[in-house]
């Protein structure tokens, strides 16, 4: 647990995993319901093939300035000049607010958004994001939970949905109303600001919290975007889809190998894993043309 604001009940909770002489590792940033550890299935899967990878837990805060000035600093206190990004939905948000707010002196190398969203208005939501701190935990809890999945889903992803609850009742009232409040209040990305940063837009093809309209939006902003399809996966595919989604993770940083922006431990990467990541790419790409 790390505190980088003056403010002492601002801590940062995370789990740095895997070689530290990796400077440019790959960090994960939570939905609103997520804690650090909804992504353990990507902490034990990359860091086994020799990836550097971090999951956060933010504090509290109230709007996306306050978030992207913590961020920065967290960054500087862990020595860390450039980091890759994968945010999962509002995750995947700040993710982005974040490139933005350091475009002049960039600190993002690349993006993944995972079911995420680029203009809080999507939830219709604005008007009463001013007033989720005033609203008392379980109601908070219980809009979060409006968002899941219901209906018949396969058991992995009643797995996966179970655990995101467990996790959800682990956050409090203020961790809650904060996350609302980013979620909702009135914000959008500015593309332009961004645009050099390559991107991957992973997300599913069955019942998630975003909509159709969210999702084209997303891929109008970021047209050379690579884009990373799940057929199934609903909210959480990184716990019920976790090897498809840490293929696309490891296709998605195949393209910083050798430099040094890359996020694996040189010494892992094998010519054979490379060999059949970039037959993968290829056909990746291939479908995407079709």
């Amino acid at each position: 647990q790390i505190i980088v604001d003056d403010d002492d009940s601002k801590v940062w909770s995370l789990y740095d995993a895997g070689p530290r002489s990796i400077r440019c590792p790959l960090i994960f940033l939570p939905p609103v319901s997520g804690t650090a550890d909804v992504f353990f299935q990507q902490i034990l899967a990359l860091t086994g093939w020799g990836y550097r990878v971090i999951a956060l837990q933010y504090p509290v805060y109230w709007d996306h300035l306050e978030f992207c000035d913590g961020f920065r600093k967290l960054l500087d206190h862990l020595q860390l000049d450039k980091v890759h990004l994968f945010g999962a939905s509002l995750g995947g948000f700040l993710a982005q607010k974040f490139a933005e707010y350091t475009h002049k002196s960039p600190r993002v190398q690349s993006l993944i958004l995972c079911n995420s969203f680029s203009d809080t208005s999507i939830f219709n939501q604005t008007w009463t994001a001013n007033s989720f701190w005033l609203m008392p935990a379980f109601m908070l809890k219980k809009i979060v939970l409006g968002n899941f999945a219901s209906g018949p889903v396969d058991p992995e992803m009643a797995d996966g949905i179970d655990f995101m609850v467990d996790r959800l009742e682990s956050l409090g009232q203020s961790e809650l109303a904060s996350r609302l409040t980013l979620n909702c209040q009135n914000s959008y990305v500015e593309p332009h600001k961004i645009r050099d940063i390559p991107v991957t837009i992973m997300d599913v093809f069955d019942q998630s919290a975003l909509s159709t309209e969210a999702k084209e939006e997303m891929y109008k902003l970021y047209p050379n975007a690579r884009r990373a399809h799940l057929k199934t996966g609903g909210n959480f595919p990184y716990l019920c889809r976790s090897a498809e989604v840490n293929l696309y993770i490891q296709i998605h940083l195949l393209q910083f190998h050798g430099t040094r922006y890359a996020a694996i431990d040189p010494s892992m990467v094998s010519a054979e894993e490379l060999e059949v990541q970039k037959i993968s790419l290829h056909s990746s790409s291939d479908q995407e043309e079709q």
